[in-house]
């Protein structure tokens, strides 16, 4: 593999629209979170950018991370376990206790991705895309009704 650079976007940078809506389909829910928090990209030499994440401040002591994603010719390398690690990492830059994400019921991969590196099940949102997306997602032939929100104690993380 060759080099991988992480690059956080200035405000007047432009967003990899095509890569975030790779993690969420809906223009308008990207544009919604995308001004509220960090956008940070993946680059790998010669390939340019090849992944993304978004951190954003929900409450006191908590982000959320709304975006990962891959470019599809370069998944299963790692690449989406090196956002994830990265977005920790930063939240813990930034004091931040509790880091949050939401996948959907049938992203298998995702939910997979997101427990290996140390979130764990808090709850799930019912009929929360349903809700907040015109259009059906399906997702491994199911439905995508839901989303399985998780979370990560930073702080007791670090005492491990």
């Amino acid at each position: 593999m060759s080099t991988v650079e992480f690059y956080r976007l200035s405000p007047s940078d432009l967003p990899p629209m095509d890569l975030l809506l790779l993690a969420d389909p809906s223009e308008k829910m990207v544009a919604s979170y995308i001004g509220r928090g960090e956008c940070w990209t993946l680059s790998e030499g010669h390939e340019g950018t090849v992944g993304v994440y978004v951190l954003i401040p929900t409450r006191p002591g908590t982000m959320e991370l709304v975006n990962v994603a891959v470019v599809e010719r370069h998944q299963g390398q790692g690449l989406g376990k090196r956002l994830v690690q990265h977005a920790v990492n930063r939240a813990r830059e930034l004091g931040v206790l509790t880091l949050e994400i939401g996948t959907g019921n049938s992203g298998m991969g995702q939910l997979a991705l997101y427990q290996k590196c140390g979130f764990r099940i808090t709850g799930v949102d019912r009929d929360f895309f349903v809700r907040h997306y015109d259009e059906p997602i399906v997702e491994n032939g199911i439905p995508c009704v839901d989303m399985i929100r998780l979370s990560m104690d930073l702080h007791r993380e670090e005492a491990r």
